[in-house]
């Protein structure tokens, strides 16, 4: 057996022991690190959400928004898809709501 066969031998061994250790480590840094971070970046959103005003912004008629060249072809033309009458104003304001 010459000393190359045997280097080689030692390597691939090594190589094969070191893919489970690798492994282990990755999962200790998921449970160390990724969990808890996850964690705090939950209770910062939970956080901001309560100190949060749910009051309407000001409307400010800004020509650039809101413009509307033809009717959207749902409803009655003049609302977005996704519209929200809290959060998205009309090209002449705001929806009147109660909540």
């Amino acid at each position: 057996m010459s000393a190359a066969g045997a280097a080689r031998r030692v390597l691939t061994a090594a190589s094969h022991s070191s893919h489970g250790e690798r492994a282990r480590t990755w999962k200790i840094l998921s449970f160390a690190l990724a969990l808890p971070g996850v964690g705090v970046c939950c209770l910062n959103a939970y956080l901001k959400s309560q100190e949060h005003s749910h009051e309407q912004p000001e409307f400010v008629p800004y020509n650039h928004l809101r413009v509307r060249t033809k009717k959207f072809p749902w409803g009655d033309g003049n609302h977005t898809l996704f519209h929200n009458p809290h959060t998205n104003p009309l090209p002449n304001g705001y929806e009147s709501s109660h909540h």
